[in-house]
């Protein structure tokens, strides 16, 4: 029996890097879900601009901040967009790994993400907008790390992760002039 209102709760993003604009939002999942699945995209990809980081990175920064309370997972992109091929995929992906689909996915973004989940499986799927509160981007963030600019990043990340920032930061600089991507 769920002690919250939803057992399982979803969200799907790059996280590259991330920042407090994507832990106001997890930190909403683990409020009201039992269990809080965390679906890294594209995470084949790192070495570019604009996924500078590995999905190892990405997934340690995470667990850094959240520990068990959340659960990471690799999502490849698959080249199809933000579509209900793609929502299709991320159901399968969510079923695989915990064996339902979701009661609820959490969303930052204005457009639906519920949208992606046309099959009659997805339909059952409520959706949780979460307004941006904190005006950042990872974009930003890596704009940061180019930069060197430590103190503007520290204002937008949580201090159990302030020991990485030269780590990350060399991963941006290295990756900064590759647009070599796959990812959409």
């Amino acid at each position: 029996m769920s002690s919250k209102a939803y057992e399982l709760g979803i969200m799907v993003g790059r996280f590259q890097t991330l920042h407090t604009g994507h832990q106001y939002m997890i930190d909403k999942a683990v409020e009201i879900c039992d269990t809080v699945g965390i679906f890294i995209g594209s995470s084949q990809e790192s070495g570019t601009e604009k996924n500078p980081f590995t999905y190892e990175t990405r997934r340690d920064l995470l667990k850094d901040i959240y520990g068990d309370r959340i659960c990471v997972n690799p999502l490849p992109d698959i080249g199809v967009g933000n579509n209900s091929l793609w929502g299709d995929y991320v159901l399968k992906n969510i079923v695989d790994r915990f064996g339902r689909t979701p009661d609820l996915i959490v969303s930052g973004k204005e457009s639906r993400r519920t949208g992606w989940f046309e099959s009659e499986d997805g339909l059952c799927v409520s959706e949780l907008y979460v307004p941006k509160t904190i005006e950042i981007s990872a974009t930003q963030m890596r704009e940061f790390f180019i930069n060197n600019d430590y103190e503007s990043w520290k204002k937008y990340t949580d201090s159990r992760i302030w020991d990485r920032y030269e780590t990350l930061r060399q991963a941006v600089l290295l990756s900064q002039n590759n647009r070599d991507t796959a990812s959409i």
